[in-house]
């Protein structure tokens, strides 16, 4: 069957895509995570105050804190944290699943600590033949052997440090330049230590290393085979050792999930059933091609869905809607194709004619109606902060995986029906003939 079917390629591409969407999602319990109206959590909102040195709070200062609480709450092994920036001064902290806020406010008050290690050469070679540790030098080549975060006494602290930024070497290749305190000792432990490893750690937690190369005592750099964006998260990573500025807790909750467990189930199912019923809707009254568009349908949900697993989302009740209100797109983009496809085949065109001529005449509205909602939804995202960004992130990747899924899958479906002759009887595609007109009869005379 195969070496007779036609675009043979694209099926097996198709195939290929579901397969890998599958394998994203799946177990989907442990991929996609619900927000806090989901299942409850803890909320802190955060103040970022000035100091005598930091007049103002400043876009980079806002994203050295949100990386800093970041890795805290990452330490508590629950799932997602949702942190938001609120106005230029403020970070929400949302963790689904923590049910206590005396614990999420108990670690955020914590100072962070940045440390400094010389790892022992026996014991670097050991980490690095340990299968757990990529064994490169670099930003976070991988998680080191517990040897080497182990070993090793702390030599210099975060406290220590001025300052460190992205910047070029020679060869105009990435590196992050730094500033030390205490040039003098800077200088003496890199002296006494040429040549070894000097481990970085944020909270006892692997950041990066290098190889002491010379001996630096006020200014100094990290080189290796960085990229640019690497290179600035390195050292944001390095200055988050001492929070720039000092921050308060306005406020904290205990968030119960808007929707009980009962609750929840019951919406799913009506959205179930709402979903089915389209479907037959469909398949009813376009038959064949609305059968198509229903398994098009299909593989535009997978897509979706595999989209928020890779992408670590967190699904909320807006996140929900959008992912409703991107379905109806995608319906609706497929009603306006086949309304194009049966008119043409009651113009008495035939049938891949038809097919061609009624892709191309509809792709202007589908376009057109798919951009503009695409357009509205960036805005949101861009503007709009917590569960207003979670609808504009679903109905944007919605709508636009819709698109693709009209005019790429469901055309692909289609034609590759139309090119093998698998059916040619138009009442299948929704075009039953019309009858002919009657004509009176005449009287005999």
């Amino acid at each position: 069957m195969w070496n007779k079917l036609k675009r043979p390629l694209e099926a097996v591409l198709l195939v290929a895509l579901v397969g890998l969407c599958i394998w994203a999602i799946w177990p989907i319990q442990q991929k996609i995570h619900l927000g806090l109206d989901l299942q409850g959590g803890a909320r802190v909102l955060l103040k970022l105050q000035t100091t005598p040195d930091v007049k103002t709070i400043t876009p980079d200062i806002q994203n050295q804190v949100e990386l800093v609480v970041e890795k805290r709450v990452n330490s508590l092994g629950v799932s997602e944290p949702v942190i938001t920036k609120v106005g230029s001064d403020r970070l929400l902290v949302e963790v689904p699943a923590l049910k206590n806020s005396d614990e999420l406010e108990s670690l955020l008050k914590k100072v962070a600590v940045l440390e400094f290690k010389i790892v022992p050469p026996q014991v670097s070679q050991r980490a690095r033949s340990d299968k757990k540790y990529a064994g490169t030098v670099g930003l976070k080549p991988g998680q080191p052997s517990q040897a080497y975060i182990d070993s090793g006494a702390v030599i210099y602290t975060g406290a220590e440090l001025k300052s460190a930024h992205p910047g070029f070497g020679q060869g105009s290749e990435p590196q992050v330049d730094f500033t030390t305190k205490n040039p003098t000792k800077f200088a003496t432990l890199t002296r006494d230590h040429m040549g070894q490893l000097l481990g970085i750690f944020l909270d006892k937690q692997f950041i990066s290393d290098a190889t002491i190369e010379g001996i630096i005592s006020t200014d100094g750099m990290i080189h290796g085979s960085f990229t640019e964006d690497q290179v600035s998260e390195l050292a944001n990573e390095l200055n988050a050792g001492a929070l720039p500025v000092p921050t308060v807790i306005l406020s904290k909750d205990d968030v119960g999930a808007t929707l009980g467990r009962d609750d929840l189930t019951k919406s799913l199912y009506a959205s179930m059933v709402g979903l089915a019923l389209v479907l037959l809707f469909m398949g009813i009254v376009y038959r064949l091609p609305g059968a198509l568009a229903d398994l098009a349908l299909f593989v535009y949900v997978l897509m979706l869905l595999a989209l928020l697993a890779v992408a670590h989302a967190v699904l909320t009740l807006p996140g929900i809607a959008g992912f409703v209100l991107s379905i109806g797109m995608a319906v609706d983009a497929n009603v306006l194709i086949f309304e194009r496809l049966k008119e043409e085949l009651w113009a008495g065109k035939s049938l891949r004619a038809a097919v061609r001529i009624g892709f191309q005449r509809a792709f202007s509205s589908v376009f057109d109606s798919h951009f503009t909602t695409i357009v509205g939804a960036g805005v949101l995202y861009l503007f709009g902060t917590g569960t207003v960004q979670g609808f504009a992130y679903t109905l944007f990747w919605g709508t636009a995986l819709s698109l693709f899924t009209a005019v790429v899958v469901t055309r692909f479906l289609v034609d590759t029906v139309v090119e093998n002759d698998l059916v040619t009887d138009k009442a299948a595609w929704g075009a039953a003939p019309l009858a002919p007109p009657v004509v009176p009869a005449r009287a005999s005379t």
